[in-house]
């Protein structure tokens, strides 16, 4: 049975390992079938700018764009 999950995301994604966090579930939750939305408020929307690094482990900006590819579904 499909589940919806809601992540918030609002600190930036190079400083904390929040976005990250936020990636792995998303593309988890994604692939086990559910539908997933993310809200980035404050400083969270900076992950979607172009060329942000999360905590120097992946480019936060082209890991979502493929997430949303996947059906991540965003709101700035």
């Amino acid at each position: 049975m499909a589940k919806t999950i809601t992540l918030y995301l609002s600190t930036s994604p190079y400083s904390y390992e929040n976005t990250v966090t936020a990636a792995r579930i998303a593309e988890s939750g994604l692939a086990m079938g559910h539908t997933v939305n993310l809200i980035a408020s404050g400083d969270g929307v900076y992950c979607f700018l172009k060329g942000q690094k999360a905590k120097g482990i992946m480019n936060a900006e082209e890991k979502f764009s493929e997430l949303i590819r996947k059906g991540l579904k965003v709101y700035l």
